[in-house]
């Protein structure tokens, strides 16, 4: 141990002088690696923060510890990462794997008597340094398709010392793209009543002309005044049809750099401001990520550099300039877009007033709007700009503006419901609803005395609902009185139409046992090398709880020799 200590004392010393290390990592998988997901790529809500490597469209690849170290956190969790392990490494990195099917057999062992110890699937824990250590090599994982994955892939991250997110490419681990990034919209945005592209003061969708060599451009605009330009750009590795994120994006006005957008490295504080860095309602409304060259007031990303009036160019009266893009993948493939801009003084005539409400959101300040039942406290900063609100309530829906402005932050809706019986309101809850048939999604829903209340990050219509209903559950792969002998695992089938499932509980012969929920196909598995089935004849009780407290048990008999 104390030759483990001092090897890391002596790199982090090496840590400080060489940023990224370029052989001390090995790969965490023995295949070519292809990717589904770059680093820092366009999320909902979120920069990716590492790399998807394909696996070839099945679980069970052995994952590999990229370097020496010890298992530092185990997280295992229905959604997200699903089950993920993170490997702290002597030259101060953290490296990340996750969306695994099990781990090595002494890991698995480690974490599944914790899970036993506190009776839950979900649990994260924080080995210490001597607990399990890993050499450079090791099978440490399986690769799997748990948490929010949308199919099999292993998630990769290496972090530095401060828990940021790092691109693994910046330390060697290669990836065959010779293919050059792609554009497939540009939007130009005069800034002010008086600026405008082609007579317009609206926001203009500008024609793109391919060229033979890769490169595009667009018609001459005619404009004026202040203008912002955004792009929707991907990249294509070799062997992947992925449309992925691109690695950088610089642009320059009459050939002086005015704005670089590097994906290197973020933190996770910053991460929900990407809806800063897109055009947020074109996103709500289009499904097409824009990405803004341009930095508004209230943005805190760190991702710019090289930095000239936020990005925007002035444009005026007579002149003739060239505005151009630069994007660039992680191996130096670029595409170039080439804007020429002629200057025309004149006022655009489809200027439109602001849309005035009774409701003015001061973004710096608090704010609480209330009518009839319902109660809405937006709180300092939940907003990047200030703004005329619709708020409206009508019974018990709430119309709170169109969902195509990024928050900062949470805000509270309450409700009041002193005027329900009291048997009624455990199956009462607060809805967004959602989709083309306005279907009522749950919304986290806490009591307290006679008011319900949740936290959201989303603008849109709410309505006060009630789920009457309780959850099913039914057997998949064996029936009542089963010899279940050569079965490597039981598994049963669950669902609630309504809120969702909130908990589930399983016991054998009256002992508490573990069930991984997979939420995707709403099934509970026990895998019977748990060693807890002693007996020959079993009785499995699970109960299955909603988010409104309607249950439901499921009782049936087994046996097993």
């Amino acid at each position: 141990m104390l030759k483990f200590i001092l090897f890391f004392l002596i790199s982090c010393s090496v840590f400080s002088q060489n940023e990224y290390p370029q052989d001390y990592f090995r790969s965490p998988l023995d295949i070519n690696i292809v990717l589904a997901g770059t680093f820092a790529e366009l999320r909902s809500n979120h920069f990716h923060s590492g790399l998807d490597i394909k696996t070839k469209r099945v679980e069970g690849l052995k994952v590999y510890g990229i370097a020496d170290g010890y298992v530092s956190r185990i997280k295992i969790a229905h959604f997200g990462y699903g089950k993920a392990l993170y490997v702290t490494h002597p030259n101060g990195y953290t490296s990340v794997y996750a969306h695994l099917q099990k781990f090595s057999p002494e890991i698995e062992k480690y974490i599944k008597e914790k899970q036993y110890k506190k009776k839950s699937f979900e649990i994260e824990v924080f080995p210490n340094s001597e607990e399990l250590i890993i050499t450079k090599g090791d099978i440490i994982a399986y690769s799997g398709n748990t948490g929010s994955s949308s199919g099999p892939h292993l998630h990769f991250e290496i972090r530095d010392n401060a828990e940021r997110p790092i691109n693994p490419m910046l330390f060697g681990i290669d990836v065959k793209d010779t293919t050059k990034p792609l554009i497939s919209k540009v939007y130009a945005y005069p800034i002010g009543p008086k600026s405008h592209v082609n007579g317009s003061n609206k926001k203009q969708n500008l024609r793109l002309i391919p060229q033979k060599n890769g490169d595009y451009k667009i018609e001459e605009l005619k404009a004026f005044g202040t203008i912002g330009f955004a792009i929707s750009t991907i990249d294509k590795q070799d062997l992947a049809a992925n449309k992925n994120g691109v690695y950088n994006i610089s642009t320059y006005y009459n050939g002086v750099q005015n704005l670089e957008v590097d994906f290197k490295r973020f933190s996770f504080a910053e991460t929900k401001h990407l809806n800063r860095l897109i055009d947020y309602s074109h996103f709500k409304e289009k499904k097409v990520r824009l990405q803004k060259l341009f930095i508004e007031e209230n943005n805190p990303l760190s991702l710019y550099d090289n930095i000239i009036d936020n990005g925007y160019i002035k444009i005026y009266d007579s002149t003739s300039s060239v505005y151009k893009a630069k994007i660039t993948d992680f191996k130096g493939n670029e595409t170039n877009l080439d804007i020429t801009v002629k200057g025309e003084n004149k006022l655009p005539e489809d200027v439109k007033d602001e849309i005035v409400t009774k409701h003015y959101i001061q973004h710096d300040l608090e704010a609480e709007l209330e009518a009839q039942k319902f109660k809405v406290n937006f709180y300092k900063d939940t907003f990047y700009d200030s703004f005329f609100i619709d708020f409206f309530v009508n019974n018990d829906t709430l119309t709170l503006h169109k969902p195509t402005i990024p928050l900062k932050k949470s805000f509270t809706i309450s409700y009041d419901i002193s005027n329900y019986k009291e048997e009624d309101l455990k199956q009462l809850y607060i809805a967004r609803l959602i989709g083309w048939n306005n279907w009522p999604s749950y919304s986290t829903t806490k009591r307290k005395e006679n008011v319900l209340s949740t936290h959201t990050k989303n603008l849109g219509t709410y309505v006060l609902a009630r789920d009457t209903v309780a959850p099913t559950i039914k057997a998949v792969n064996f029936k009542n009185g089963s010899w279940l002998s050569k079965f490597r695992y039981l598994k049963v089938k669950i669902n609630d139409k309504g809120t969702g499932i909130s908990n589930y509980r399983a016991t054998i012969n009256g002992k508490w046992v573990l069930m991984e929920y997979n939420f995707k196909n709403k099934t509970l598995t026990h895998h019977f090398n748990d060693d807890v089935v002693t007996e020959t004849k079993n009785k499995l009780k699970v109960i299955v709880t909603d988010n409104v407290g309607n249950s439901s048990t499921f009782e049936t008999t087994f046996f097993r020799k």
